[in-house]
């Protein structure tokens, strides 16, 4: 597929007057592919358990002999036949210093494990609650394969472990609990297969009773962190998203979350909203019908990069849904949050808000006058000056959004914020979706301008920009949509037999073009 082609599908998912109401906003998957991959900021997928244990005892045995030490680094057959013996005390050792090497910060022999048949054993172990020590042992040798790759987790999940992990999240000792829900956090984080095994298997309902604890602060802040992170692996994934139905019995527990006071817990609890909220209208809907709309607005000027990112991600999201969803967005005060965030030191929080800005100009004129009365017009004006250019982009679909849907006096006010010269100026850019969307908001403007008769001064103000000569270059375009787009606007604006009136000339100020707002929104005046 061509890049013309690309870009005018991307074209037809905005949602503007004159275009399909139903196809109109830019959802993640274009904007997925060039706005982020999963980076640093982003969330972990698998975590291993690497912190070691000071040598604590992990038996009756040890406590009563403190020379009972076990042997450091045990080969995987010593393992083997720890943990086949009949002896409960030496498959404990056999069980820990398999949790050992599994924990080494440097390749972990996991596969060495895998093969020697140890999965199956382990997981028999995690049911022995009447020796604790074990339990946890092997739980935390089982989370660390899963924390491997997609064959390293299939191997825990084919031993039984998820049952048998469920199963565990309910133990009277914290530390195992613990361990059993960051063990479902990293086979959840395998996929959407694994994530939906873990529900059919009841994995959520121990979750959700956990948290329904009338004082979340009583949990010590390491194991809520990590019920936070398993329950938004739960969340994660698309293709298929989570079962609606498991949405709805999660999301309470995310409003309650989303509340807390812990840095960790809030990041993670905006990234499975974030996930949530990354899918159709309906799912978008079960989320701002949940109420986490005006928090996620307040954490946005929370001035935490780790909460600001995906709190960002969830409103964007959310506003590629319908213009009801993005009129909810806008009542609780987003748009005042955006100045800071479109100026933001990192380049990801400013190009993330310029594109929730374009899925908000891409709605009703009465959303975009929100976005002009909250002050974003010179400041998208800015990033088309001087951004950086993934911003820029951004900046160019708002920009192009809103000259779709605006009112004339909208378009006029949007020349007025001088957006001719940084536009045309990014004529010159070697992507040609960005070319064919620029071409796109000055046919807008230009037609704007003819349908109130101001087309011939307008037309001077871009001759005058040097974008007339920019426009003729792309004429000789390698892209097909490219030339076709820029002839079409020199022949429709530019060329001999249109030239209606020679004589009007703007009034030349200090500034540039007289140029007034109009009272009477049907004329466009400059």
């Amino acid at each position: 597929m061509s890049a013309g082609n690309d870009s005018g599908a991307r074209l037809n998912q905005f949602k503007n007057k004159g275009k399909d109401a139903n196809e109109l906003r830019r959802r993640r998957a274009e904007v997925n592919v060039e706005l982020r991959k999963a980076k640093k900021d982003d969330q972990i997928l698998k975590r291993r358990n690497v912190h070691s244990l000071l040598d604590e005892p992990t038996s009756p045995l040890q406590e009563q002999d403190p020379n009972a030490q076990p042997p450091q680094h045990w080969s995987v057959e010593e393992i083997v036949a720890g943990v086949n013996s009949q002896n409960l005390d030496h498959q404990l050792h056999a069980t820990q210093a398999a949790r050992k090497l599994l924990s080494r910060e440097k390749h972990p022999p996991i596969d060495s494990i895998i093969a020697a048949g140890l999965i199956p054993r382990f997981v028999s172990f995690l049911a022995l609650s009447e020796c604790p020590p074990i339990q946890f042992e092997a739980a935390w040798a089982l989370t660390n394969i899963a924390s491997g790759t997609s064959d390293q987790t299939s191997a825990v999940v084919e031993g039984g472990a998820i049952p048998a992990f469920i199963s565990l999240v309910a133990s009277p000792h914290p530390h195992i609990s613990e361990q059993a829900i960051w063990a479902l956090g990293n086979i959840a984080g395998d996929g959407s297969n694994y994530r939906d095994l873990v529900i059919k298997h009841g994995g959520l309902q121990p979750l959700l009773a956990l948290l329904a604890a009338p004082d979340l602060s009583a949990f010590p802040s390491g194991y809520l962190r990590n019920v936070t992170w398993t329950l938004s692996n739960l969340c994660r994934n698309k293709n298929p998203a989570p079962p609606l139905t498991a949405v709805q019995q999660l999301l309470p527990a995310l409003v309650r979350l989303l509340h807390h006071d812990d840095r960790e817990v809030l990041a993670d609890t905006c990234w499975a909203v974030s996930y949530l909220t990354d899918g159709s209208n309906e799912r978008i809907e079960v989320v701002v019908q949940a109420g986490l709309v005006p928090r996620l607005v307040q954490l946005l000027g929370c001035g935490e990069i780790s909460i600001v990112t995906p709190a960002l991600r969830s409103l964007g999201n959310t506003v590629t849904g319908t213009d009801e969803q993005t009129q909810c967005v806008l009542n609780a005060g987003a748009l005042a949050m955006f100045p800071s965030l479109l100026r933001h030191h990192k380049p990801n929080i400013q190009k993330e808000a310029a594109w929730t800005v374009s899925n908000i100009t891409a709605g009703k004129d009465c959303q975009i006058q929100e976005v002009i009365n909250a002050g974003l017009m010179p400041i998208l004006v800015e990033i088309l000056q001087q951004g950086d250019y993934k911003t820029q982009k951004e900046a160019v679909w708002a920009v192009t959004n809103y000259t779709s849907g605006g009112t004339v006096a909208q378009v006029a006010y949007l020349v007025h914020c001088n957006v001719l010269e940084p536009l045309l100026n990014l004529l010159t850019a070697k992507d040609s979706k960005v070319i064919l969307v620029i071409l796109d908001a000055i046919y807008n403007i230009l037609q704007m301008a003819y349908k109130t008769g101001e087309s011939e001064k307008l037309c001077l103000m871009i001759e005058e920009l040097g974008g007339l000569d920019k426009i003729e270059a792309l004429q000789s375009h390698d892209n097909e949509a490219v030339y076709k787009a820029s002839l079409n606007i020199i022949d429709r604006f530019f060329s001999e037999e249109n030239e209606d009136d020679e004589s009007v000339v703007p009034e030349a100020t200090t500034d540039g073009y007289a140029f007034q707002i109009p009272e009477n929104q049907s004329t466009f005046q400059f």
